[in-house]
Parts: structure tokens; C-alpha cells; sequence
């Protein structure tokens, strides 16, 4: 019997570089390793039993063959935005649980829905600044908004709080 949902924990999938490129489930990466697909790098989670055998759970796996992709970008979302201004009003530096999207050059003035015309604003500060750019409302950004940088830290950072084990094949990324 599969206790606390161990199928569905996350596994770090590695290229055969050691490159960090996706998170899946315990279920998939098992799925993988047992195809002859990737092969365990670090078990951290004991094993599952059946009636006839026992199976290593990865937390970690590794590709037999070379995955070429494009470099990865960061999609342009609210959650990225926030993530990026680490959830803290570009104008007036208060950190609130509710913020909005500003844009700075507003989109009636020709301003675009892109990385550097987005950033995280709280209502106050969005309702005083307008349709107005920035300097024209007397408020100022104290960094120019560009896109993140997709760093292994970056995409996957948020599971090192619980994964400490992943450390050594992120940060070399």
C-alpha cells in the first residue's frame, strides 16, 4: 500500500549532462526508469513494496540520452511578475498580500503587455498613478522592469525549501 501519496512527490528529471529540465511525479520518473529510459541518481525516499519486489523511490533521475531544447524562457504571467518584484509594489516599496499589474507606459499610449512594461503595483499606488506614464504622475520606479533571467534557481527554486537534497544539481545551473 503507497502511504502519504509518495506517487505523486516530485522528482527532479536531469538531462545526461546532469542539466536540471523538469520536475515531474514519482510515478512518471519511476514510469521512466523502469522503460530503461533514466536511470536513479539519489533516493531519498526509501522504496515501495509490491507482493514480488521492492523499488527505490527517486528523487532524483537522469536521462540515458541527450534532450536539446531551446534555452527556456519564463512566461509571461501575474505570478511571474509578482515573483519577479518579489511581491512588493514597485512605486511606493510596500510589501501586500493584494497587488495589482501596472503598466508602466499605459496601453492607450502605446504601451505593450510585456516584461518591460508590467510591474506589480499596490491599488493605491495603481489608482494615483492612472493612465498616466510614471514621471507625468510624480512617482518614480526605483529599478527598469526586464524579464527574468530563467536560471535552474530561478525555474525551480521553489522546491529547494522542501527538496534540500536537489541543492547540488541546481546551483550549478
Amino acid at each position: 500500500m503507497v502511504k502519504n501519496g509518495i506517487l505523486h512527490k516530485p522528482v527532479l528529471v536531469l538531462n545526461v549532462n546532469f542539466e536540471p529540465l523538469h520536475v515531474c511525479n514519482t510515478k512518471r520518473a519511476l514510469a521512466l526508469v523502469f522503460s530503461g529510459k533514466a536511470e536513479i541518481i539519489l533516493n531519498g525516499r526509501g522504496v515501495i513494496r509490491s507482493a514480488a519486489a521492492e523499488f527505490e523511490v527517486p528523487s532524483v533521475v537522469r536521462l540515458g540520452y541527450m534532450i536539446k531544447r531551446p534555452r527556456p524562457r519564463v512566461s509571461l504571467s501575474k505570478w511571474e511578475i509578482l515573483r519577479r518584484d518579489n511581491h512588493t509594489c514597485q512605486y511606493c516599496g510596500r510589501k501586500t498580500s493584494y497587488l495589482t499589474l501596472d503598466h508602466v507606459v499605459p496601453r492607450r499610449q502605446g504601451g505593450g503587455h510585456s516584461w518591460e512594461n508590467l510591474v506589480a503595483a499596490c491599488a493605491p499606488c495603481n489608482r494615483r498613478k492612472g493612465g498616466k506614464r510614471p514621471d507625468e504622475a510624480n512617482m518614480r520606479l526605483p529599478r527598469l522592469p526586464r524579464e527574468p533571467n530563467p536560471t535552474a534557481v530561478y525555474r525551480f527554486g521553489k522546491y529547494l525549501k522542501r527538496h534540500e537534497e536537489w541543492v547540488q544539481f541546481i546551483e550549478g545551473w
